[in-house]
């Protein structure tokens, strides 16, 4: 019973569509916001997170507030979802762009990477 439990999970997960968006990234400690885009999500909190934790993030303000204020302080909040239904991946590229641009504008954020 456990190896087909097991199967079933690793093909429920095999089967998940990512899904597209913007996200921002915040520091309680000391008000800062950065934006950013993701083709999938579900995964970004995990991928930021491991490059903060490594001292490697090439974002070196965020790295510097990881640093100095810890994980506790930092946040993870996705802010839009984007529908890619039918979109190219160059369609998707530039929609995600400019989301991304828009909710730095809206937030007065910087750019997570890039």
């Amino acid at each position: 019973m456990e190896k087909q439990t097991r199967r079933e999970a690793i093909r429920q997960y095999k089967d998940q569509k990512p899904e597209p968006g913007i996200f921002a990234v915040r520091c309680a400690a000391t008000g800062e916001a950065w934006i950013g885009i993701s083709r999938n999500l579900a995964q970004q909190q995990n991928r930021i997170w491991f490059s903060l934790r490594m001292g490697g993030h090439p974002n070196r303000a965020a790295q510097a507030a990881w640093n100095a204020h810890g994980p506790e302080s930092f946040s993870f909040e996705v802010l839009e979802a984007v529908d890619d239904e039918g979109l190219s991946r160059p369609s998707l590229d530039s929609r995600l762009k400019d989301r991304g641009g828009h909710w730095r504008e809206e937030l007065a954020a910087g750019k997570l990477v890039g």
